[in-house]
């Protein structure tokens, strides 16, 4: 009898721990840009347009920024294209939104890291309470016309908000423009790709593509920018 409450009891006790485990698996695996569900994604949206003559896309207005712009819609691929949405996407409660970029040459299937969307959300509701009581943003550094930093302590935090990039692993700052839009300075990643890669970018040209073309992840909240004497600086119009 002793026996057979043991037996039970450490039956129990897996199905607690499996219970605690699974989640945190399942949260690193919906972490993850797995290679072959961007494959999967891809090959369906081939065959949705060979058989629509369209692309698999939510509707979005003409303003909408450029990376941003053509988010896939699952609800247009499944169950038909595709079993289900993939387990990292937004649509399956993963932390990437899935997108079409160059969908005038040739779409291909990138990701938006939504993490990176959350702090950048952070940050614009803590500027527009500031804004709300002191009228205008808390501003720093100039950093070229219409490009400023904050200071960070006006808006409650310890030290210089930054993100992670998902091409890099740099911590990038956020930087707003004339109208408070807040974005991430991709900068310092795109001189590291300058540096990197072989490319024929000159002066006036949107550089940013260089970011795109061997990453799974397309720069969300970026503006343009081009390059001077080899460095990347503000493309401003």
């Amino acid at each position: 009898m002793k026996l057979l409450v043991r037996l039970m009891m450490v039956g129990i006790l897996i199905t607690l721990l499996t219970g605690c485990l699974y989640p945190e698996e399942r949260l690193g695996q919906n972490r993850v840009p797995y290679e072959d569900q961007l494959e999967n994604v891809q090959n369906a949206v081939i065959e949705y347009r060979k058989a629509t003559g369209v692309l698999p896309i939510e509707n979005r207005d003409q303003n909408t920024p450029i990376y941003v712009k053509y988010p896939i819609n699952f609800g247009k691929l499944v169950p038909r294209y595709l079993s289900e949405p993939p387990g990292n996407s937004y649509e399956n409660g993963g932390v990437y939104q899935y997108v079409l970029w160059d969908v005038e040459k040739d779409p291909k299937v990138k990701l938006v890291d939504l993490e990176t969307v959350e702090q950048v959300k952070d940050f614009k509701t803590k500027l527009r309470l500031y804004i709300q009581k002191h009228k205008y943003p808390p501003y720093d550094k100039v950093l070229a016309n219409e490009r400023y930093t904050l200071k960070h302590e006006e808006l409650g935090y310890e030290k210089q908000p930054n993100v992670k990039s998902p091409f890099t692993g740099n911590h990038l700052p956020l930087i707003v423009d004339n109208k408070n839009n807040v974005y991430i300075d991709y900068s310092m990643d795109l001189y590291q790709a300058l540096e990197e890669k072989e490319h024929n970018y000159k002066n006036g040209d949107d550089i940013r593509d260089i970011l795109v073309e061997d990453s799974p992840f397309v720069p969300a909240f970026s503006v343009p920018y081009t390059v001077e004497d080899g460095e990347p600086v503000f493309l401003l119009k």
